[in-house]
């Protein structure tokens, strides 16, 4: 009976986590989405334990240790979720998808030391969902904590570039597969323990030659990761929510990943196997393009005043200033003065997937004037004014103009082809990808330098 039960809340449960990966998928309905997932998840979770307690030889002791664990955890996640600002949000994301890898490791562990009573066909089926799942597991650990460390800057965001890297990748591939063989012959520890360390270094070297311009779509991928570490945990434990749910994240972060390795010009293939977008980059230094011209906010507010059209593409730099709400306001007076204003989302600007997107819908900004590269790219020749606010590699010529770029080929916001660009930066520093940007010497381009929250403010009030 209780069995019966827990399957029909897990039922239910999985319903929910599809309608809330539904939800998600636009900005209307995201917050429904995140209500069904939360309803879901509470369903799963108590279904769960009433099911560990029914199974448990002290059912009183094993309930007050299983809830002693989730308030420790709970009480980590929610100090985390009030104190991390937006501009911390994905090496947030990043450093809780490797604690999934790091679950799935310990859980495949658990589950070659505690065998059920199994034999023939289905110890051999046993041993390569441990092996497979602690694979998985130990590369999406490392390679999450690799890429909050880039996201955060504790370690230097250029790719790591090791003589032969491919092929030690192949090496390590292949290693993995005759450990696999040795691991399902023998039985032995020993195999499964040296796999572990090939696809903890694995799963380090792969992130770690990706370059910081690359990690949006790490950290889509990451989550992918992840998905697939949590179904293998499913098998292990004989869960099949844990297997649905963590199909749909796997899979729905590799659609997601494809789609801006459209965006990007990459290629899909080369994601999954690291090192992506370095290929062919013969680019050495910074050229010398000249020098750029400086304005203030007087001059950029009568250019404003007089502007038909204006878009603005915002970059991580509006998420470090918090510049979205005096954004909005600027966005709010110009469209009362019969100004047309909209939005031009690169669909990598920021550090994660969405990142401008939620960061203007928090300072509600209208969904129907934020669009995308591809919707925005062919009306920047008529526009009359571009503020460019804290974006960098995403609107740099350099991806169209020079061959050698390490961003060559990527599909960039064409602004410099509008009649003035206004940029707003704290300095001339190269963007993330540590590559200068011509379109700063642009003869229509105009510096506006300073904190962008406080620059917009000043435009606002002399408007």
């Amino acid at each position: 009976m209780t069995l019966n039960l827990v399957q029909a809340a897990y039922i239910i449960a999985a319903v929910l986590f599809v309608l809330s990966l539904a939800g998600l998928s636009q900005h209307e309905t995201a917050r429904r989405g995140n209500v069904f997932g939360i309803i879901g998840m509470t369903i799963a979770l108590g279904a769960t334990i009433w099911l560990a307690a029914e199974r448990a030889d002290n059912p009183a002791l094993t309930l007050a240790l299983i809830l002693a664990a989730m308030a420790v955890g709970a009480s980590i996640g929610l100090w985390r979720a009030r104190v991390v600002e937006m501009t911390g949000m994905p090496q947030l994301i990043a450093m809780l998808h490797s604690f999934v890898g790091i679950a799935a490791v310990l859980i495949g562990y658990n589950a070659y030391l505690a065998p059920g009573p199994l034999t023939g066909s289905e110890e051999t089926i046993h041993l390569v969902e441990v092996f497979l799942g602690i694979f998985i597991g130990a590369v999406t650990f490392t390679g999450s904590v690799v890429a909050a460390l880039k996201l955060s800057a504790r370690i230097n965001s250029n790719p790591l570039m090791l003589p032969h890297r491919h092929l030690l990748n192949l090496v390590a591939l292949l290693a993995s597969a005759g450990l696999l063989v040795w691991f399902v012959l023998s039985h032995a520890l020993l195999p499964l323990v040296a796999m572990t360390v090939i696809a903890l270094a694995f799963g380090w070297h792969l992130v770690a030659s990706i370059g910081g311009g690359d990690m949006p779509i790490v950290v889509s991928m990451l989550n992918s990761y992840s998905g697939w570490a949590a179904a293998a945990a499913g098998f292990l434990l004989g869960n099949d929510l844990l297997i649905v749910t963590g199909a749909l994240v796997g899979s729905s972060g590799a659609i997601l990943s494809y789609l801006m390795c459209q965006g990007m010009n990459r290629s899909f293939i080369s994601v999954i196997a690291g090192g992506f977008g370095t290929e062919g980059a013969t680019f050495e230094g910074d050229q010398d393009y000249g020098e750029h011209r400086e304005s203030n906010a007087p001059e950029v507010a009568e250019l404003l005043r007089t502007a038909k059209s204006v878009v603005i593409t915002p970059g991580y730099g509006m998420a470090v200033a918090r510049a979205q709400y005096p954004v909005a306001d600027l966005t709010a007076r110009l469209r009362k003065q019969g100004t047309q204003v909209r939005f031009g989302i690169h669909p990598v600007a920021g550090r994660l997937p969405g990142h401008m997107n939620v960061l203007l819908a928090e300072a509600k900004v209208p969904y129907d004037i934020v669009l995308g590269l591809d919707e925005i790219n062919d009306d920047l020749p008529d526009t009359d004014v571009v503020l460019v606010i804290g974006a960098n590699d995403t609107v740099n010529p350099a991806a169209v103009d020079e061959p050698g770029s390490p961003i060559a080929g990527m599909p960039v916001l064409e602004v410099w082809k509008a009649r003035d660009v206004v940029v707003l930066k704290r300095s001339m520093a190269s963007g993330y990808a540590g590559v200068q940007n011509p379109l700063f010497f642009k003869d229509n381009t105009r510096m506006l330098f300073g904190d962008a929250k406080d620059v917009v403010e000043e435009v606002v009030k002399l408007l």
